[in-house]
């Protein structure tokens, strides 16, 4: 059977080669222009739709970038603010030691206390440190007023107690700022594990000078009541009542009862009762406070002196574990910092990786393409003859 090839079929054939070999020297000439391979999705459905994906992926390290330098802003005001607040701290216990001296008169303790309530002032100037974008540092989620405000009853928290949670990289958390529940109101009193002191109506001369845990193993964490009799006769009894423990006082000699160690100076009077327990909770706030009451003080009787002696040095040990307390919150703080700089460093690794594989699927090889090229100039100049 023969087939007959008309005149302008052979026309039409020719055309369409030399169309199509032009519209292939377009295409190069344009990926030659931009550098790119994937000009439209429809070049490589397959690459270009993992080209999508990894642009998200490249936009989700820019995000969590992005969170990471804000946390990092707040964690570092935080470094700061807390910085200055254990400053104030350690000022504030060097003049409680020196007030618990023996050789001030009430009138420079009352000059200390002076100083004292400027310090005071300054650290709730600390705790209400701003972020600079509106925000306040230590507010928790309730960060668009100070969240610190001094009442009547003292100075009062007015945050919550959350802690933010934000990503700095892939399935990596941050903390952001401590909220101030938990850097300014729940400073251990005491040792930080064990807390003592006297009776505020005892009439001797008993003063807590020593106190601590000798025996982790023997102490259930329960508190207990000292109470003294005539010729320093002493018995131990539990929050229930029950006797625990008895024996004669000697000034300075140590009771030590079931893992728990106490030691009075003086010689406390028949009545006299003095405490031992777990240390409870306390705000920097209202530790400054007991400091600046036990230097107001004006006694005038040697019972009187004894009281003001116990509250100076319970609250010279209050402001020592404050101190403590802050430092443990910094240290927290710069463990954050810490974190997100191995975020930075993983992100960047992320990063040039997703970039790698992006060229590889979009960028053009320039070598290869030219050769494609020279190949289309000389089959299109072909068709054209």
């Amino acid at each position: 059977m023969t087939h007959r090839i008309s005149t302008p079929m052979l026309y039409q054939q020719s055309i369409s080669t030399l169309q199509s070999r032009q519209a292939d020297l377009s295409k190069l000439q344009q990926q030659l222009a931009t550098g790119k391979k994937l000009l439209t999705a429809k070049d490589d459905p397959v690459g270009a739709g993992s080209a999508v994906a990894l642009d998200r992926a490249l936009s989700e390290l820019g995000q969590f970038g992005a969170n990471a330098d804000t946390v990092r802003h707040r964690l570092g005001l935080q470094e700061n603010a807390l910085a200055q607040a254990g400053e104030i701290m350690g000022r504030v216990s060097e003049r409680a030691i020196q007030a618990n001296g023996g050789t001030l008169s009430d009138g420079d303790r009352h000059s200390i206390a002076i100083e004292v309530r400027s310090l005071r002032t300054a650290l709730l100037d600390v705790a209400n440190t701003p972020d600079g974008t509106g925000r306040y540092l230590f507010g928790g989620s309730r960060d668009a007023n100070p969240p610190f405000a001094r009442g009547p009853a003292g100075v009062a928290y007015g945050g919550d107690q959350t802690r933010r949670s934000v990503e700095v990289a892939p399935q990596i958390f941050v903390q952001d700022t401590m909220p101030g529940s938990e850097a300014f109101m729940r400073a251990r009193t005491g040792d930080g594990r064990v807390d003592a002191g006297a009776d505020s109506g005892n009439s001797g001369t008993g003063v807590v000078s020593g106190f601590g845990l000798i025996d982790s193993g023997a102490w259930q964490g329960d508190a207990y009541r000292i109470s003294f009799a005539a010729d320093g006769a002493f018995a131990v009894e539990d929050a229930d009542g029950n006797p625990v423990a008895g024996g004669t006082h000697s000034p300075g000699e140590a009771i030590e009862f079931h893992g728990l160690r106490l030691v009075v100076d003086g010689a406390p009077a028949e009545g006299d009762a003095f405490t031992i327990g777990p240390a409870a909770p306390r705000s920097v706030f209202e530790t400054l406070d007991g400091l600046l009451a036990a230097l107001t003080m004006d006694p005038t009787t040697e019972a009187q002196r004894t009281a003001q002696q116990n509250a100076l040095q319970s609250a010279m040990r209050n402001v020592a574990t404050a101190q403590e307390h802050l430092i443990d919150v910094r240290a927290e703080g710069g463990a954050g910092l810490s974190m997100i700089e191995q975020a930075d460093d993983l992100r960047a690794a992320h990063g040039l990786t997703i970039e790698t594989t992006l060229s590889g699927l979009r960028d053009l090889d320039y070598a290869e393409a030219i050769s494609r090229f020279e190949l289309e100039m000389v089959a299109l100049e072909a068709a054209q003859l």
